[in-house]
């Protein structure tokens, strides 16, 4: 099945909304609330809550020293929290049979992306009750993301399309798929993914043309990928895109310089052939969509012959 990759388009700046929810109420897929309970304003930062998965056992949220009470309060509203809160109380939650207890939450570090919050770190005292023992709690929060791995077929050969960005946290160039951060208060992956790639590479892929990676895994797993759950909440979507170009397009994308400027971002275009590209990256996502299109065409499963 063919598909026709759309012209370069220029670079957009794409607005993005935040509303809080109420710090007063978390709600669980079965609509149950959490209650919970500020301290007084001599104590502003401390903050009770009671989950219905363990009532009669409060939980203490307290901010460490330097964590401001404007940062405190924004973290118990974002969704980062509430979402971890959540996932803590679903069917394979870690809260869910009652073998294990949360007794108190400590607010480390707060990161703000303009009126929202982008990243938030947190130590989970969490034990176990049996035999008393606590289960190493340190979180680092930053919400989902969506990646995609874009292959172009050219003159009987099939490229993919990386991008070269500056890691701070590990000190290095890395070439990795394009991606982003989830709008927390849209939840519209397979848009995002398409805004990414846009800001990213410079060209504007049809949401139709987009196969979710995802849908391919057990039902079990949320369909969510977690590259490092020790220790980031982060969840992945994958997609995939594949369509035929001219070679003129390979060699137009190849080096290209691109990135939101006012968001920091600094990158630069790679274009490698696919039967390379497991040798030529050590970024993770790429790895894991690699692993999971060759899967997916073992088992027939994409949409088109390959």
């Amino acid at each position: 099945m063919t598909y026709l990759l759309q012209a370069f388009l220029p670079l957009l700046s794409f607005s993005k909304k935040f509303s809080s929810p109420s710090s007063r109420t978390l709600h669980r897929s079965h609509s149950r609330a959490i209650c919970s309970k500020m301290s007084p304003e001599s104590s502003p930062l401390t903050h009770t809550i009671t989950l219905p998965v363990q009532l009669g056992e409060p939980v203490q949220i307290v901010a460490a020293p330097g964590v401001s009470d404007s940062e405190f309060r924004s973290a118990i509203d974002s969704s980062l929290f509430k979402q971890w809160l959540k996932n803590m109380q679903t069917e394979t939650g870690i809260l869910a049979n009652g073998a294990m207890s949360l007794r108190r939450v400590l607010i480390q570090g707060v990161d703000m992306f303009g009126k929202r919050i982008g990243f938030l770190k947190f130590k989970a005292d969490i034990f176990d009750k049996e035999t008393g023992q606590k289960i190493p709690g340190i979180v680092f929060a930053r919400g989902p993301a969506v990646a995609v791995l874009i292959l172009l077929d050219s003159e009987g050969e099939t490229y993919a399309v990386l991008t070269e960005q500056v890691r701070v946290p590990v000190g290095r160039l890395i070439l990795e798929l394009p991606a982003g951060m989830l709008d927390e208060d849209k939840g519209d992956f397979i848009g995002t993914a398409v805004r990414e790639v846009e800001e990213e590479i410079g060209i504007h892929l049809n949401q139709e043309d987009m196969v979710d990676l995802m849908a391919f895994l057990d039902a079990s797993t949320g369909r969510r990928v977690f590259p490092s759950p020790g220790g980031c909440d982060e969840e992945i979507s994958l997609f995939l895109y594949r369509g035929h170009v001219d070679k003129e397009i390979i060699t137009q994308l190849q080096g290209k310089q691109m990135g939101l400027r006012e968001h920091g971002e600094l990158i630069k275009v790679h274009v490698v052939p696919y039967v390379k590209l497991w040798q030529m990256t050590a970024d993770a996502k790429t790895l894991i969509a690699i692993a999971l299109y060759e899967m997916a065409k073992r088992e027939g499963l994409l949409p088109w012959k390959s």
